[in-house]
């Protein structure tokens, strides 16, 4: 269930709302997914400020692309107390290790990550950017992906105690409950 079109909490400060895109870029309940080309990855990146409309991105950035993904996702199964894909973290680690990353101070005097590489590897440095701010901010944990196995749509978990597990609790938390009412899986 895509939380946003459906009018569920939207709302998240502008770094976290740049990872939970980036990982929302892929709805696994319906298996639709906006990366479908390097172009299309290049405009999303484009149309947050974190690439230029003239750069151009290849089949192997599309994939590191989606992989990067997928490792965030893992990630924010566990703040919604979930297992994560440790295949899927480690995959994380290495893509992001292979980053020509740099570490500086922006106008602002704040700390701030920008690549050095490739037009790709320069807008990635950008998630990596928000992932840090989200970190710095406090705003990390409340990140989440959600809990129902089917869905894990990421959302911003603007609750009192951030005890939210999904994503919406009229769709994928209603449902998961009356699974478990009926004793069947909570799939």
């Amino acid at each position: 269930m895509q939380a946003a079109e459906n009018g569920f909490d939207t709302w998240a400060p502008p770094a976290a709302a740049i990872v939970r895109d980036f990982v929302n870029s892929y709805e696994p309940q319906v298996d639709a997914e906006s990366f479908d080309s390097p172009t299309a990855l290049r405009d999303w990146f484009a149309s947050r400020g974190l690439a230029s409309a003239s750069v151009r991105f290849t089949l192997d950035d599309l994939h590191a692309a989606t992989r990067l993904r997928e490792g965030v996702r893992a990630l924010l199964m566990t703040h919604a107390g979930c297992d994560a894909d440790t295949g899927a973290r480690d995959q994380l680690d290495r893509l992001l290790a292979r980053l020509p990353l740099r570490v500086g101070v922006d106008d602002s005097g704040d700390l701030a990550i920008t690549g050095s590489g490739t037009g790709y590897e320069r807008a990635v440095a950008g998630i990596v950017e928000a992932i840090f701010r989200c970190q710095a901010g406090g705003d990390w944990s409340r990140l989440k992906a959600c809990a129902r196995e089917t869905c894990r749509w990421a959302f911003y978990d603007a609750s009192r105690n951030h005890a939210r597990r999904w994503c919406s609790m009229a769709g994928c938390g209603n449902y998961i409950k009356m699974r478990r009412r009926a004793g069947t899986s909570s799939r």
